[in-house]
């Protein structure tokens, strides 16, 4: 795979930072640019950046200079593929500039998330929904687009349901989530509003969880997504976790399913085995049979923190079957779900050429 140089926009908040640490060593790209708010450009991002991850800031990227947020305004050559961790009325403006200057818009923003000609794509699920892009007006004139990935409550639990749905059907859903304060970015939630807390609302999840999961797990029809036709209800809360969304299911398949069937299910979901895509989990989805499992600190990294852990299930009163999962919110749920789209995009042939060789010629 020929080395791509990209952009990350939004590149001092928590999921910024997600990209940097994920493609400062990645083979098939390279950070060239680097941007975030009007306040920090001209400034190195070793000045600019709060860095908060338990690895060390790369040197190379420390001393790299903080370019304007717009694609005029870049002092140096704008790369073509560009990683977007934008807050959403901030994508709403900046995603489209860079989409009509031609650049490949990876987007962890929700800003575009439900547009009918953007793909919103988790790449085990749904990569059958990325044709879409093809109708983009900028892809037209001039090649850029928007691609983006789901809100990071959404990503472990469509991936826990697809190979369900697949062979089961799904009828209705019953969510509950306890979500990790990372989730808010930085400084995010308030310590005395949050430790020794639960605060029962995050502001739009619940909404964004239940339309997002019937776009993803729809189906293609006629160049338009069909949405899942399924019942979903979800309690979403914030709890003193540093990383990692965990979420209670309950769910009512269309046809039975004994217990056996599914765990086979989940442990024969492996998609993307044969594409050799460098960020993608060899297990998707992984059992833990343990009574007292999933836990934010015993399983977090599963699959490099790609994977999405699931215990639990029993049978449900209510419904039929009852599980709880867990997801690493910041990088499964955000960066790393980006980085896995480009990844695939580039195996389609569908990123534009930015070479390295070329920018160093």
């Amino acid at each position: 795979m020929e080395r791509r140089r990209i952009g990350i926009l939004g590149a001092t908040g928590t999921v910024g930072q997600r990209f940097i640490q994920l493609l400062e060593n990645h083979p098939w790209f390279e950070i060239a640019w680097l941007a975030a708010s009007d306040r920090s450009a001209g400034k190195t991002y070793g000045e600019a950046v709060k860095w908060k991850l338990d690895t060390p800031l790369p040197a190379r990227v420390a001393s790299m200079v903080m370019q304007p947020n717009t694609p005029a305004q870049s002092g140096v050559d704008l790369p073509r593929i560009i990683f977007a961790a934008l807050d959403t009325d901030v994508a709403l403006e900046l995603e489209p500039l860079f989409a009509e200057a031609g650049c490949a818009v990876i987007s962890n923003s929700s800003a575009f998330r439900m547009t009918a000609d953007v793909p919103l794509v988790v790449p085990e699920v749904n990569a059958a929904h990325l044709p879409l892009l093809e109708g983009q007006k900028t892809r037209a004139n001039g090649g850029g687009y928007i691609v983006t990935n789901p809100n990071c409550s959404a990503i472990g639990l469509v991936l826990a349901l697809k190979p369900l749905a697949d062979r089961f059907g799904i009828e209705s859903l019953f969510v509950s989530t306890m979500q990790a304060i990372s989730g808010a970015g930085y400084p995010g939630v308030a310590s005395l509003d949050i430790l020794g807390n639960v605060v029962p609302f995050i502001k739009n999840e619940e909404e964004k969880m239940q339309e997002e999961v019937f776009k993803l797990l729809g189906h293609m029809n006629d160049g338009a997504i069909e949405m899942l036709d399924a019942k979903l209800t979800a309690h979403c809360n914030r709890v003193a976790v540093i990383d990692g969304h965990t979420e209670c299911v309950s769910i009512k398949l269309r046809k039975p399913a004994p217990r056996e069937e599914i765990l086979q299910a989940w442990a024969e979901f492996r998609p993307l085995q044969d594409e050799h895509l460098l960020s993608a989990p060899d297990q998707p989805v992984y059992y833990n049979d343990a009574p007292d499992r999933p836990q934010p600190r015993l399983d977090l990294m599963a699959g490099n923190g790609m994977s999405t852990t699931v215990g639990r299930l029993r049978p449900c009163s209510l419904l039929d079957w009852k599980f709880t999962l867990l997801t690493h919110n910041t990088i499964r749920g955000a960066a790393g779900a980006a980085v896995l789209n480009a990844e695939v995009l580039a195996r389609m042939q569908k990123l534009p050429n930015s070479p390295v060789s070329e920018a160093k010629a």
